[in-house]
């Protein structure tokens, strides 16, 4: 089974940030929401280690989807670029899942995952659909 390692090292209300590798090397960038207590919708997933498979979306078609999340279903891994809290008026893309990027910076006054199509491409060639187990940890 392939592994893959997704460090958190920072977080505000703009959004959690870190780096996501592969263990072929391959190494991205990540962002979430910020933690809000497990809440579903608005809350990045706990730390811990998480099965993930290829399997359909309803609304974005294959993708990677994070199984056996204590409290959440549907977090998936996928192409956005904000992962702000919009309770506090951030721009977001996510409700709960991952998304990559080449690059962490700024967009539209916010900052933001940068080519985050191009990372999920690499990613989803890396991986190339199988199954592999996602350590989230935290290093801020």
């Amino acid at each position: 089974m392939r592994t893959v390692t997704l460090t958190r090292t920072e977080t505000s209300d703009e959004g959690t940030f870190g780096h996501l590798v592969t263990d072929s090397g391959l190494c991205l960038r990540s962002g979430e929401l910020p933690w809000r207590d497990n809440e579903p919708g608005h809350s990045s997933i706990p730390v811990g280690t998480y099965r993930v498979v290829w399997a359909q979306s309803p609304t974005r078609g294959w993708c990677y989807h994070v199984i056996k999340v204590p409290g959440r279903i549907d977090i998936e891994i996928h192409a956005a670029n904000f992962c702000g809290d919009r309770v506090l008026g951030y721009k977001s893309e996510l409700e709960g899942c991952i998304c990559l990027g080449m690059f962490v910076g700024t967009m539209n006054g916010q900052k933001a995952v940068l080519q985050s199509r191009k990372a999920f491409r690499l990613f989803e060639t890396d991986l190339d659909e199988q199954p592999f187990d996602l350590l989230v940890e935290e290093r801020y």
